[in-house]
């Protein structure tokens, strides 16, 4: 049987280029905190085009890294599959 060794939270960062402190959940608050101030209409156009630079930048981090967890996932579920006995 293959041995997957467990990923540190600083691997998953490492490979996918995420800052060290990056968090799923608060780049999703990130993201939900800009779509209101940029449905609030209190922005100038500027400000509105970089909100949503950056919530188009922090969205993909989170689809990279969800991606990456799939992966994981999928690679744990293939080894039960091969082995099961060892489980």
């Amino acid at each position: 049987m293959t041995s997957f060794p467990p990923e540190s939270s600083a691997d998953h960062h490492d490979a996918l280029s995420l800052p060290p402190d990056w968090r799923y959940e608060d780049a999703v608050r990130q993201v939900e905190t800009m779509i209101d101030r940029i449905e609030s209409g209190e922005l100038e156009l500027a400000e509105v085009f970089s909100q949503f630079a950056e919530a188009v930048k922090a969205l993909r981090q989170c689809e990279a890294f969800l991606a990456h967890q799939q992966q994981q996932v999928d690679l744990l579920i293939e080894t039960l599959l091969d082995d099961p006995a060892d489980f």
